[in-house]
């Protein structure tokens, strides 16, 4: 009786609005620190292609913790994808005739293009996100030897990736949408879990932006580095 209660529960809580906005937050706030370390780990190639394949290697050698840890962001990418998705299709329901003009509703409004835009960018984040796994994590095996120990080349075949314009470009596009994201949706995952008061609704507001923004350059800066060989 009790499980069925707490099935029912959780159930509610996940058809509810708010739940679906809870879940969506801490979601996105759990992708947003993989990201953070993501964009960390790729600027290791500015130090050195060996470190950078030493930092791979280590990853790698987790094994069974880095499937874990790989299966706990699959689900993250799902839950946050499907209730994203749903949270649109409510709203589309709600408004079957999208308004001709988008119009701010004063200083308290946190409306921009980021806000709206939001399933957009996100869908094509997800779009690229394929792309990219199957570029690098499952892409070219380069091995190579670093003190001693045979690993992989993963440096050569992101200097090799990036010295193609189409990738390069493409990729320094994508980590735009991706900053526009981060802008609206830091702030809105907050918003979503209670965790901020009116007075803290601005601050955390411009230090999202200011994490979007550091973001996207951190990502960027690599392929466009690669791509006029500096």
């Amino acid at each position: 009786m009790t499980f069925s209660s707490n099935n029912s529960n959780l159930l509610n809580f996940y058809s509810s609005p708010i739940g679906k906005k809870i879940i969506t937050g801490v979601t996105g706030l759990g992708l947003t620190v993989f990201v953070l370390l993501h964009m960390i780990g790729n600027l290791v190639l500015f130090a050195s292609p060996e470190a950078y394949n030493q930092l791979a290697y280590f990853l790698n050698s987790l094994g069974i913790l880095l499937y874990g840890f790989e299966f706990i962001l699959l689900g993250l990418v799902i839950f946050h994808v499907a209730i994203a998705i749903a949270i649109q299709f409510n709203k589309q329901q709600a408004r079957p005739i999208d308004y001709n003009q988008f119009k701010s509703a004063g200083k308290p409004s946190k409306q921009t293009i980021s806000s709206r835009t939001m399933i957009v960018t996100g869908l094509v984040l997800l779009v690229f996100l394929a792309i990219h796994l199957q570029s690098f994590k499952f892409g070219t095996y380069y091995p190579t030897i670093i003190k001693g120990v045979e690993m992989r080349d993963l440096a050569r075949l992101v200097i090799e990736k990036f010295h193609n314009p189409v990738y390069a470009f493409g990729y320094t596009g994508v980590m735009v949408l991706l900053g526009l994201h981060l802008r609206h949706g830091i702030w809105s995952a907050f918003q979503s879990l209670g965790a901020m008061n009116a007075r803290l609704s601005s601050v955390i507001y411009a230090l999202g932006f200011v994490f979007a923004v550091a973001i996207a350059l951190g990502f960027l800066i690599l392929p466009l580095a690669i791509y006029f060989g500096m």
